[in-house]
């Protein structure tokens, strides 16, 4: 076995995890064979591997983010002009919380401490949705070079929605108290080694309370598709046969909240069954970017006019990254 194969399938994949527990079932009397027992074996493989991934992964990237505060972010993105501002913002909401929600109140603070609205909408957009831990867990399913791409493209429409909103010139449509907000730029103290590992634990234990309901939820919604919705439903609705796969999968995700440890169970399950790769990472960049709960929180901070240009464009974006998947799927998988 080739070395990235091996890195996939047995330190990400952790095919082995599967291979044991499929094992420990048939000891207990359990056929996996079945629709019941399959389930089974999903659920549990599943919970634990994405788990084990989930914590590893919040305790590495908090220990990067501890050098990356708030305001050490405002200071870097107030050195960029133009697109490299839009760029670093980009860069930079890969290394900040998992979930489009907490990125809102960084997004507000961004914007009251006067950075230009595209570079701040530019890390709003890209911080749920291409986070290092996306990468690592699409590797996980995808292999490499999907996982890869698929960040590239999150960047490419990060930075594209930013600059359009920008050239619009849409302050105007940023509620009054966000302007009107005072800005207090403390100095974050320096951090010994010890310190950082002491946030980056408290990071993990206090992401994955908030989380795990939502693997629990996610793995159970792939365990169903995965063991009892017959494939050629699948392949009718999200497959090669219905072109309008990727409209369909992308505001199907939109009004759902989880994020991307909550979606890739059921991405998975669904790919599967015969749905279209890029149907399948539509769905999965519409829930994390655009859920309604998140969208619900924004319109506190922007007008109406807004955050409607925000979801079109958002929209826009995933629906085009979708369809150039779906046409290079047999050179990518």
């Amino acid at each position: 076995m080739k070395i990235g194969e091996f890195v996939q399938n047995q330190v990400l994949g952790m095919k082995w995890l599967n291979e044991i527990i499929g094992q420990s079932l048939l000891k207990l009397g359990v056929d996996i064979n079945d629709r019941i027992g399959g389930s089974i074996q999903f659920f549990i493989y599943d919970v634990l591997k994405i788990t084990i991934l989930l914590c590893v992964l919040i305790f590495v990237i908090s220990y990067i983010q501890s050098y990356f505060p708030p305001e050490r972010s405002k200071r870097i993105l107030g050195h960029f002009r133009g697109i490299w501002a839009n760029i670093v913002a980009a860069l930079l909401g890969t290394v900040t919380p998992f979930c489009s929600c907490s990125s809102i109140p960084l997004f507000i603070g961004f914007t009251s401490a006067g950075l230009p609205l595209g570079v701040t909408f530019s890390f709003l957009i890209s911080s749920p949705m291409v986070d290092l831990g996306s990468l690592i867990l699409l590797m996980s399913i995808f292999g490499t070079k999907v996982a890869v791409i698929y960040v590239v493209f999150g960047l490419f429409i990060a930075v594209l929605g930013g600059m359009i909103i920008e050239k619009l010139h849409m302050e105007k449509y940023i509620e009054n108290f966000v302007l009107s907000s005072s800005c207090v730029d403390i100095e974050s103290p320096d951090l010994r080694i010890q310190e950082r590992m002491i946030y980056a634990k408290e990071q993990t234990l206090g992401t994955f309370k908030k989380v795990f309901p939502y693997i629990l939820v996610g793995v159970g919604i792939g365990a169903w598709i995965h063991n009892w919705i017959p494939e050629s439903w699948i392949e009718m609705i999200l497959g090669s046969s219905n072109p309008f796969g990727v409209i369909l999968a992308t505001f199907v995700g939109i009004p759902m909240y989880a994020d991307i440890f909550g979606t890739i169970p059921v991405a998975e399950a669904l790919l599967s069954k015969g749905a279209q790769l890029g149907t399948v990472l539509s769905f999965m960049m519409a829930v994390t970017t655009l859920s309604l709960p998140s969208l619900i929180m924004l319109r506190k901070a922007v007008k109406p006019k807004l955050l409607i240009l925000f979801v079109s464009v958002c929209t826009i974006g995933i629906i085009m990254v979708g369809y150039l998947f779906n046409i290079f799927q047999f050179i990518l998988v």
